[in-house]
Order: C-alpha cells, then sequence, then structure tokens
C-alpha cells in the first residue's frame, strides 16, 4: 500500500508558502508518497501542481458536494458537501500531515492531527502555537524547508 501524506495550508497564501507547498508536492511524488488535501487554490494547488508535475497521485477532499472549484491538478476528486468538517477526513487519512502556512482552516488540520495524535505532524512556516507559559506547544515538528518536512515525517528513514 502506498505511503499517504496529507497536505495542509491556506487557500490564501503567501508565495513562500506556495513555493514551499510546490515543492513539498515534488518531492512526495518521488518518493511514490499520495497526496492528500483539500483541493482547492492555495497551497492547495501548488502541492498538487507539483506532484503532478512529478508524475504522483493528488487526491483532494472537497468541502463542497460537487466537484465545481476542484483543482484540475487533482488525480482523485472526492466531494464531500460536508464542509469544513472535511478538515478531519483530510488528516485522518494521512501517515503524516504536513502544514505548510496558517490560517484558521489550517489551524484546525494542525490541530485535528495533534489531537488524534497517531502520525507526526510537522510544521513549514505559518503560525506557532504556544501554550499558556508563551512557550511552544510540544509534538509539532517545525522545520524550515521543504526536504526537511519529508524528512521530520520520518516515513522514509
Amino acid at each position: 500500500m502506498a505511503i499517504q501524506v496529507s497536505v495542509c495550508g491556506p487557500r490564501d497564501c503567501t508565495d513562500e508558502d506556495e513555493s514551499n507547498a510546490r515543492e513539498v508536492g515534488r518531492l512526495l511524488a518521488e518518493r511514490g508518497a499520495v497526496v492528500i488535501c483539500g483541493g482547492y487554490t492555495g497551497v492547495m494547488a501548488a502541492v498538487a501542481d507539483g506532484a503532478r508535475s512529478a508524475g504522483g497521485t493528488v487526491v483532494g477532499v472537497l468541502s463542497r458536494p460537487d466537484r465545481e472549484q476542484a483543482n484540475p491538478d487533482l488525480s482523485v476528486v472526492i466531494p464531500t458537501g460536508v464542509g469544513e468538517a472535511r478538515n478531519n477526513i483530510i488528516v485522518n487519512s494521512g501517515d503524516a500531515v504536513i502544514v505548510i502556512g496558517g490560517s484558521w482552516g489550517t489551524l484546525s488540520e494542525l490541530a485535528l492531527a495533534m489531537r488524534h495524535g497517531r502520525v507526526p505532524v510537522v510544521q513549514l512556516g505559518g503560525w506557532r502555537i504556544l501554550d499558556h507559559e508563551g512557550r511552544p506547544v510540544p509534538g509539532v515538528r517545525h522545520v524550515s524547508s521543504p526536504e526537511e518536512a519529508l524528512e521530520a515525517t520520518g516515513l522514509w528513514a
């Protein structure tokens, strides 16, 4: 069975987040991983483009009940009709979760992945979560490059 990696990030992202997502997608495809994402614009579109450009498979788990507005680089489209609840489906489907950039939706995906506690959660850029004493919350693996993101998953040790 192929390794599946969920990649989460905002639909409105920075140029740096977009570039990082495209490279993460390419690197995942080169390793034979299936990329799972939200299937729309921003980080989701960039990771899909990167993976498809390297011959990879990309699954888009859509919030809508139809394929409208789905990214054209998706290999498989799953219209759920469950709105933001689809974030749980995305993070629960991966053998690891890579979070790129930050937004409220992305934060919910990071929180769900950490709450499940069953797979590595890697963060590249974006928001930093602090505890009540202002210290970084343990468990999230912070990295500074796409290459480090894949390494931090531990899936290709």
